[in-house]
């Protein structure tokens, strides 16, 4: 409400501001008041939809009474299988900002899962110690579907994907990459933006969580045999074959979760769900 205030707030101010101008030149009164009445009504305009865009906003983040209910409920329901004498206070550092983000990303399910996983952790003595205070930023700074891509990583499964690059077929040179970490994760984790995945992976790399060393290879070279007869990469070919010049070449590559993933994913995906 107070930022919707304020809003409100600043665009009257450069209303009535734009307004005094052109007041203040009474010479040009009968040329430009009509600009300067057609100009608020735009700022104000402006300044209503703003404030209709934010509302929902307002509504989506949670207040404290929200957050004891998610922890009475979820996270109640992760320790019912704790001996009571094992629950304890959990470290301010890490349940301190858990419940602090949570009032912005409550609404979001793939993440709330995880606050309410962290929180049990930090909660039960026995695992207490490995309630790292950083998974609060590492889930800040994930979208719902990354969420989704990580537990998908969590699979004892093989996790192949390729670099498309196209070069000169006569002298072997000017090489470049026209798509990198190219896969099929999207279809298979289900993901709402599948075409976002090469930047979902880059971003868990970033936050140390999984990693896509250039030399990591499968050797069973049937993992690539789904994904490099895919609509998704014939699309490549086509488009470097509308260059007659250029020929294309696939990079095998792979996707491993790194040990601080596993931590992740063992507190905060896999929890006690």
């Amino acid at each position: 409400m107070g930022e919707e205030a304020g809003g409100e707030k600043n665009v009257k101010t450069t209303i009535d501001a734009v307004t005094g101008l052109f007041k203040a030149v009474p010479i040009y009164d009968d040329m430009v008041q009509p600009v300067a009445k057609q100009l608020g009504k735009s700022l104000e305009t402006v300044g209503k939809a703003i404030n209709v865009a934010l509302a929902p906003v307002g509504i989506l983040v949670w207040g404290y009474e929200k957050c004891q209910e998610f922890i009475s409920t979820k996270v109640a329901d992760r320790l019912k299988d704790v001996a009571p004498e094992d629950i304890i206070t959990p470290k301010p550092n890490v349940a301190g900002p858990a419940i602090e983000a949570l009032r912005y990303t409550g609404h979001e399910e793939s993440l709330s899962d995880m606050y309410a996983n962290l929180l049990a952790a930090a909660m039960d003595k026995n695992t207490a110690n490995e309630a790292h205070p950083a998974f609060v930023e590492i889930i800040k700074q994930l979208t719902p579907d990354e969420a989704k891509l990580i537990a998908y990583f969590m699979e004892p499964l093989a996790f192949p994907l390729i670099t498309v690059r196209a070069g000169e077929k006569e002298f072997g040179t000017g090489n470049y990459d026209v798509a990198v970490n190219v896969s099929l994760f999207g279809e298979l984790a289900k993901l709402d933006l599948p075409d976002l995945v090469p930047m979902y992976i880059d971003n868990l790399c970033r936050l140390g969580l999984a990693e896509a060393p250039p030399a990591y290879v499968y050797s069973d070279k049937h993992l690539y045999y789904e994904l490099e007869t895919s609509s998704r990469v014939e699309a490549y070919r086509q488009q470097v074959a509308l260059t007659p010049e250029l020929i294309l070449t696939l990079v095998r590559g792979g996707v491993k979760v790194t040990s601080f993933g596993k931590q992740f994913g063992d507190i905060c995906i896999r929890g006690r769900s």
